[in-house]
């Protein structure tokens, strides 16, 4: 186990396995239309930092797994640039075991669709994982100089970039295996971006190690300059990017904190009282979660 977060290794009883890691989600209000090329230029990012032999797997819209030979990785890219709203998941050739790393998720949306019903709330987004070997063996610059790569062509409203629990997390059960783990290392997100997609909209899911924050949120906190005025915490900084956009670092490297030993995230929790007027609660129905305990996990660094 680091300092900084622990090592998770955990079978769930229906065989999913779960482990620590990192998470890079961005959340674009956008028709995919307008930003195809924007996304295959990340995926294109993503694939070529950590290596396009990691991955072995494709799923389709059916939910089934497929070789990811030469033919699937065209007919993925296809879809990005092709499709109005596509699905694709590009899974590690380790799928389903102990030491799957790399995982790319994007969710593309049409957001005009009348027939799609609560479209006004959809949001497309982009999802990148690492694992914390990567972070080891590379130092957390590296990790920060990539996420700021996947996040440079994407018009994201917001983006989170930190610790979480690495898994199937849209599957019923798995959260359920992880609910203590979860409260105890608050730094630990549990991103669900399938769900996430059809009601965040443009609001914030909440601080995390690298927050990423576009419009409208940037704009109604008054800019880059009063944003930077809030925050007061040592490590925190406020980076000013292109595009009317900025990223919250909170400290030299991702942290999973630990209530038991009374770390708490300070940082953390000054950043999230900022983002409360903007805070997102998350999908209208949790899987493995009681309203309540919804409502503590969505507040853990406000309440």
């Amino acid at each position: 186990m680091s300092e900084r977060y622990p090592r998770i290794r955990l079978c769930t009883e229906r065989g999913y396995w779960i482990h620590e890691g990192l998470r890079l989600d961005f959340y674009m209000r956008r028709q995919h239309t307008e930003m195809a090329r924007a996304v295959m230029r990340s995926m294109d990012t993503y694939v070529n930092a950590v290596g396009a032999e990691n991955f072995g797997f494709y799923v389709d819209d059916e939910g089934d797994s497929w070789s990811l030979d030469q033919e699937a990785w065209a007919l993925n890219r296809r879809n990005v640039l092709e499709h109005p709203h596509p699905r694709i998941i590009l899974e590690d050739a380790r799928m389903g075991g102990p030491e799957e790393r790399y995982q790319f998720e994007y969710y593309g949306k049409r957001l005009d669709d009348p027939e799609w019903s609560g479209s006004e709330l959809h949001a497309c987004v982009a999802s990148f994982w690492l694992p914390t070997e990567y972070l080891e063996e590379h130092g957390p610059g590296r990790v920060r100089e990539l996420a700021l790569e996947l996040a440079a062509p994407l018009p994201f409203c917001s983006g989170n970039v930190g610790l979480a629990f690495l898994g199937p997390n849209d599957v019923v059960g798995v959260t359920k295996e992880i609910r203590e783990r979860c409260f105890r290392y608050p730094g630990m997100d549990i991103p669900d971006v399938s769900s996430f997609a059809y009601n965040i909209g443009t609001r914030v899911r909440g601080p995390s190690w690298l927050t990423f924050l576009g419009q409208p949120v940037l704009g109604e906190l008054g800019g880059v300059s009063a944003l930077r005025s809030r925050l007061h915490s040592p490590g925190t900084t406020v980076q000013e990017l292109d595009g009317d956009r900025a990223v919250v670092t909170l400290g030299e490297w991702p942290e999973a904190g630990d209530t038991e030993q009374g770390r708490t995230l300070p940082a953390y929790r000054e950043l999230a009282r900022v983002l409360e007027p903007w805070l997102y609660e998350g999908p209208r129905f949790e899987k493995d979660f009681s309203p309540e305990e919804r409502r503590r996990w969505v507040r853990r660094f406000l309440d």
